[in-house]
């Protein structure tokens, strides 16, 4: 078990890898003048220049790249002697603990610095620690909606032998999956939140505390969060009701379910003891996948309710060609994915015995 849990966190880094150099050669050919963003266009050439070393971007772009992966790696090299070096351990920069000095490096493990905002001169980490929470509110319960409504519509469907049943489910499946988010939060936003807000209550503020651009803090009613998990959580839903069905139905014709029917064990205790488990292997890994996927897909559902995580602060930074915050949403989002997919690597082997663990 050990030697397969090691060996999906070693492809899971050769992927983080991948992603993390796509991402810098992206941004890095991309037009725009950071220290211009950052100054203003009146910004002499001395203070354009300095902002260029601080940024690194006077360096050729190999050594950008090193400097790079040496920022976001948690086990890192200092320069701590020479302060105008590139690789100088900035204080201000980086939060470490000193491993052992080398000469005039220093082996340091720190958190990852994912650079500061063009914009708010703010640190990106900081930005997304305070959106973060919000974003991750709305996946998770976009996520326990598709699950509970799905599996429980799915359950409906592939024991009950009436085609009509069937076949409207498998209609609103395939809609739901056909429904781009973005669409469908608009058209919630319009009927829930604008015609019917009166009656519905979902265009009132309250209780959930965000953070706007200037610090701010906000506060929201929790629920406000229905329309939008609701919206995101349409297409797995969707998804969840056919493997469901599809996944049961199939478990159902098996040897082991005509036992028990035999034993005289009740349907609900059959469904519930022994298919139901052994039915969810797909939808575990559906469910994993749309998880991370929620992640990443909220930036227009959050936009458009105005939920204030990661999705308005990409769509911001879009806005202002803020790169730094744009490049650590992204980081983010890939390495949950990659943590997100080996849980349940490791989960749907436990669950399906025929797995091997190699």
């Amino acid at each position: 078990m050990a030697q397969y849990i090691l060996k999906r966190i070693f492809y899971g880094l050769l992927v983080l890898f991948g992603v993390i150099t796509v991402i810098f050669l992206l941004f890095n050919v991309l037009p725009g003048d950071p220290a211009r963003m950052m100054l203003g266009q009146r910004a002499d050439i001395a203070s354009v220049e300095a902002i260029n070393h601080d940024l690194g971007l006077d360096q050729s772009l190999p050594k950008q790249y090193l400097g790079f992966l040496n920022d976001l790696s948690p086990v890192s090299v200092h320069n701590y002697k020479n302060k105008p070096s590139f690789w100088y351990l900035d204080p201000e920069k980086y939060s470490y603990i000193v491993l052992f000095k080398l000469a005039d490096q220093k082996i340091v493990l720190k958190k990852p610095y994912l650079r500061r905002s063009y914009q708010s001169k703010r640190k990106v980490s900081d930005i997304l620690i305070e959106a973060f929470p919000n974003t991750m509110i709305l996946a998770t319960v976009s996520i326990l909606f598709a699950v509970i409504v799905g599996v429980f519509i799915g359950v409906i469907v592939a024991i009950n032998k009436n085609v009509f049943v069937e076949r409207l489910a498998m209609f609103f499946s395939v809609l739901g999956m056909s429904l781009p988010s973005f669409f469908v939060a608009i058209i919630f936003a319009w009927i829930f939140a604008y015609l019917l807000g009166d009656l519905t209550g979902l265009n009132m503020f309250g209780s959930l505390k965000t953070v706007d651009d200037f610090g701010n803090g906000e506060y929201f009613d929790l629920k406000n969060l229905i329309l939008p998990a609701i919206t995101l959580g349409i297409r797995p839903l969707a998804i969840v009701v056919e493997l469901t069905k599809s996944s049961l139905q199939d478990v159902l014709s098996q040897d082991y379910i005509r036992t028990a029917k035999a034993k005289g064990l009740s349907a609900s205790r059959i469904i519930r003891k022994h298919a139901l488990k052994n039915a969810m292997n797909p939808v575990v890994t559906a469910v994993s996948g749309w998880f991370a996927s929620l992640m990443a897909g909220a930036v227009f559902v959050e936009y458009v309710f105005d939920w204030k995580g990661v999705g308005v602060v990409i769509v911001k930074a879009l806005e202002k060609y803020d790169f730094p915050v744009i490049m650590g949403s992204v980081l983010i989002i890939s390495i949950l994915l990659v943590i997100i997919n080996i849980i349940v690597d490791v989960v749907y082997a436990m669950l399906d015995p025929r797995i091997k663990y190699t």
